[in-house]
């Protein structure tokens, strides 16, 4: 889910941009700083929106640098257990299938794709239902549920997101359109 949040922190100005607009610097360090940066309790910050407060600067002795209190507004995305979500399957391989959410991969096990037993089509990267001959490729849209999530603040690369589609009105949102389009001609 995506958020909008204020965020409280110091930032530590270099003597070599005191002379600059300081708005200007500390929204540059502060996109150094934080922009990617994934915190547990605010999840991934996407991008500073807006610098609300500077306070006073203060310096510590044996220190040329200059620190300031900051209140500023960012952009965040932070999945949540049990959320619908919608993504592109980026990658498919021999056990499931990697869904790009945002700026996070998950990963939809090959068990949790359908009821269907699904078998990897290794020549064409792609998983098909053994029974219904539906196939989820790279390239498609999906909608899922997230059903496991470990972020790892210290190493973002190493969270994991588990997603499951077997449920109503989740899957390829090719096989939802068709399933919409079937209801519609039974109710004629």
């Amino acid at each position: 889910m995506y958020a909008r949040v204020k965020i409280k922190d110091t930032v530590r100005v270099p003597p070599s941009r005191l002379g600059e607009d300081i708005m200007e610097v500390i929204k540059d360090l502060l996109w150094e700083q934080f922009e990617g940066r994934l915190d547990r309790e605010c999840g991934v910050l996407i991008g500073i929106e807006k610098v609300n407060d500077i306070g006073e600067g203060r310096i510590i002795e044996g220190d040329g640098g200059v620190y300031f209190d900051v209140e500023f507004t960012a952009i965040v995305f932070k999945p949540l257990l049990q959320e619908v979500v919608e993504g592109q399957v980026v990658e498919v391989v021999d056990f499931g299938a990697f869904v790009s959410i945002g700026p996070l991969d998950a990963l939809l096990h090959m068990s949790q794709i359908m009821d269907d037993y699904m078998v990897y089509d290794e020549k064409n990267k792609r998983l098909i239902g053994k029974e219904t001959k539906k196939s989820l490729t790279e390239g498609d849209l999906v909608r899922a549920r997230i059903v496991a999530l470990s972020l790892k603040e210290k190493e973002p690369e190493k969270s994991k997101i588990g997603l499951t589609m077997r449920q109503p009105w989740l899957g390829n949102l090719k096989w939802i359109e068709e399933e919409i389009k079937k209801l519609e001609e039974e109710s004629k």
